[in-house]
């Protein structure tokens, strides 16, 4: 199964380390960087706000547990946001080459 992977990132430098890391070695066949979101959460007991880099990640769902260990491996943050969705639909060629690529 094809899925889709949320993390976000402290800054688009750590963002560029995780993701480099994730298609050389074949746990991501693309990796999108949205830099500059505003992010709003619940932290250590009172809401936080602050800018944050989100990689939009195309896998599989088999690699999913070593693209977990690999992001906590290099991320900063105590608990990582680290979600994955399935891909339900989409363009047969467009999921052949993430097929492809991680072979």
């Amino acid at each position: 199964m094809h899925i889709i992977i949320f993390v976000t990132a402290k800054n688009k430098q750590e963002a560029q380390r995780i993701a480099s890391s994730l298609v050389k070695s074949k746990l991501a066949a693309c990796v999108n960087i949205v830099d500059k979101i505003d992010s709003l959460f619940f932290w250590e007991s009172k809401i936080q706000r602050t800018k944050e880099s989100l990689l939009i990640i195309k896998s599989k769902k088999g690699k999913f547990s070593k693209i977990i260990k690999l992001v906590k491996l290099m991320h900063s943050y105590e608990v990582p946001e680290i979600i994955a969705l399935p891909i339900t639909s989409g363009d047969k060629t467009y999921l052949r080459w993430i097929d492809a690529a991680l072979r």
